[in-house]
């Protein structure tokens, strides 16, 4: 098993930053890949961002890509997502996961809420 925790999340104005951090325990070597989802109400769960423990090759979703950053510290065993010039569009509960390739995410987070005001 490979326990996720996020944190970091809140209220923040349109415009504005937040860093999401979610930090993995247990059978880490089951951590190939991690990545970031979102769902909000009323809407499916969305891709944002992924990225691998190895080497760092990252992926974003169109929505994010050029606001958002993904990144790791694996002395840390830890996954951050930096989210810049937020919209009230990406309020959302913000789940970590991660698994042994992008089609297994097997471990997911309890999530974090982000919500981002007009």
């Amino acid at each position: 098993q490979v326990q996720l925790v996020e944190s970091g999340g809140g209220l923040v104005q349109a415009g504005g930053s937040l860093r999401l951090s979610c930090a993995a325990s247990g059978r880490t070597f089951n951590s190939y890949v991690v990545g970031w989802f979102r769902q909000s109400p009323g809407k499916g769960r969305e891709f944002v961002a992924r990225i691998f423990w190895a080497g760092g090759s990252t992926y974003y979703a169109d929505s994010v890509k050029a606001r958002f950053t993904i990144s790791r510290d694996n002395a840390k065993n830890t996954v951050y997502l930096q989210m810049n010039s937020l919209k009230p569009e990406d309020t959302a509960v913000y789940y970590c996961a991660t698994g042994p390739s992008i089609l297994s995410y097997n471990y997911w987070g309890q999530g974090t809420q982000v919500t981002v005001s007009s």
